[in-house]
């Protein structure tokens, strides 16, 4: 991967259903833009990458631990590595962007989104 590039370019991989992401790799951290379908449901998991995030558009129900909170434009996160944390969004979907330290490795063998000749339908940036 080039050193400069425009998130529009980057390839978009399938985190989970009704959730993509494209992603800035580095050495030691990844930051993400990922963009959640209407309704999708991130269920509890958890790993070992401490992230942190910022909602750009729509809202989610963010859970991390015991604490739970609807996040809309400019809500944030910070996850400590390990803490169990789920996502649910609304009718409207969202974007937001994430950050996790160390890299997340274990995102290289994510299928890439969208399949054959229906490719992702990525809504951000708006106006591209």
């Amino acid at each position: 991967m080039t050193n400069l590039a425009d998130i529009a370019d980057l390839v978009p991989i399938q985190v989970w259903d009704g959730v993509v992401a494209r992603r800035v790799q580095g050495e030691r951290l990844t930051i993400a833009v990922v963009e959640l379908a209407p309704d999708s449901i991130v269920p509890e998991h958890r790993h070992s990458n401490e992230q942190c995030g910022l909602v750009i558009e729509g809202e989610v129900t963010f859970r991390i631990g015991d604490e739970e909170r609807v996040l809309g434009p400019g809500g944030t996160w910070r996850i400590t590595g390990h803490t169990p944390h789920s996502v649910v969004t609304g009718p409207g979907g969202a974007v937001v962007i994430d950050v996790f330290a160390p890299a997340r490795d274990d995102w290289d063998d994510r299928p890439t989104a969208g399949s054959g000749d229906e490719p992702a339908q990525l809504v951000w940036p708006r106006g591209r």
